[in-house]
């Protein structure tokens, strides 16, 4: 499993012209079960993604899919980890 934090490194204004591309990409994603959840950063500085891929490569194929990846507008801080504990219901997620 991985989480994939976006940084934006341009302006907003910049970025809003890919939202609609990075939504289609987004629902891609979940409909192929590469990710589990996603949403805005709080301020809106980027984005957090949750991933499962079979591997740091097979990820990094999927990412650079991105509209915002392929624009150059945001940098990607990539963190992989096994979850071992999780709420009730989310017993999928572990290994």
């Amino acid at each position: 499993m991985f989480v994939v934090s976006l940084t934006y490194t341009v302006a907003l204004s910049e970025v809003d012209q890919y939202i609609d591309a990075h939504i289609a990409y987004l629902e891609k994603q979940y409909a192929e079960g590469h990710f589990l959840a996603s949403g805005r950063k709080v301020p809106r500085t980027g984005g957090i993604i949750l991933a499962r891929a079979n591997d740091r490569a097979h990820l990094d194929a999927i990412l650079r899919e991105d509209p915002f990846y392929q624009a150059g507008v945001a940098d990607y801080d990539i963190m992989e980890f096994e979850p071992s504990m999780t709420a009730e219901g989310l017993d999928g997620l572990k290994k």
